[in-house]
């Protein structure tokens, strides 16, 4: 190792020793590191860890895994199989490659304007035109009444304050762990019509956050949708995962698929404390 000297009249050794064995140490761990493109072999049989909570409880993971036996859209036995794997090394290919396909509103995923406005959807209001800084925020986590639809009436109860642009909201959807089972069930807890048209009128919140497949409750399926999509300004995020996250105040942060065409996408979303 070549050491270069630099003249440094108020340089005293209490801070040249250090810097001296930093550059020491940087030498060793360089000399030290293999320059073999080779699989490590420290760990045969690693095993992966799958967590729902990271940081010490300061980052939560609010979006479901993927399975075959999650709930679908008015399907009785689950989404199915959405994952193959043509190219294997176990086959002979040179890497593991998978091929995906499932509906675009399967698990946590986002809806666009399009969805359910046809003009929207012909003029190209899809999933790569929503707004990244409304999907991305700080944001209220609130427990709803669990013996109603989210109502103009329960939205009223709520008393959400003025300034607050993004909301998740919690229901008897999770109590009954309805993205846990593999049978769609009708009878989830969502946004009436006017439960949706008080949201839109009274308050600022631009990203509204449920706990299920839909934003809407059956009943309400069509006009309630409507209510959100007609500005283009409110984004919709659907089949939360809220199990065990204490109510409060959060950054959030979703991320859909930049997909051309698509009027919804799976989206991968996470709360900081």
């Amino acid at each position: 190792m070549r050491i270069i000297s630099v003249y440094a009249p108020k340089m005293t050794k209490t801070i040249f020793l250090p810097l001296l064995l930093l550059l020491l140490s940087a030498s060793a761990a360089s000399t030290s590191v293999s320059t073999e493109c080779t699989v490590s072999t420290m760990d045969d049989y690693p095993v992966p860890v799958r967590r729902e909570v990271y940081g010490d409880g300061r980052i939560f993971d609010i979006s479901h895994r993927y399975t075959m036996d999650m709930p679908s859209w008015e399907r009785k036995d689950g989404l199915g199989r959405f994952l193959w794997l043509p190219a294997s090394m176990k086959n002979g290919s040179l890497a593991n490659n998978s091929l995906m396909k499932l509906p675009t509103h399967s698990g946590t995923h986002v809806d666009a304007p399009g969805h359910m406005i046809d003009r929207y959807f012909d003029a190209g209001f899809d999933v790569d035109t929503l707004d990244l800084e409304v999907l991305n925020g700080p944001a209220l986590l609130v427990d709803v009444p669990r013996d109603s639809n989210i109502t103009a009436k329960v939205m009223e109860s709520l008393k959400i304050p003025k300034g607050v642009r993004r909301v998740l909201f919690r229901t008897l959807n999770t109590d009954r762990r309805l993205m846990f089972k593999s049978e769609y069930d009708s009878s989830y807890v969502g946004f009436t019509t006017d439960g949706a048209r008080w949201l839109v009128k009274n308050t600022d919140i631009k990203l509204v956050g449920v706990d299920f497949l839909s934003v809407a409750c059956e009943d309400h399926l069509v006009s309630a949708h409507l209510e959100f999509f007609e500005s283009r300004e409110i984004i919709l995020v659907e089949g939360l995962k809220l199990d065990d996250v204490p109510t409060g105040i959060y950054t959030v942060h979703c991320l859909p698929l930049r997909l051309l065409g698509a009027e919804g996408s799976p989206i991968r979303c996470i709360l900081i404390k």
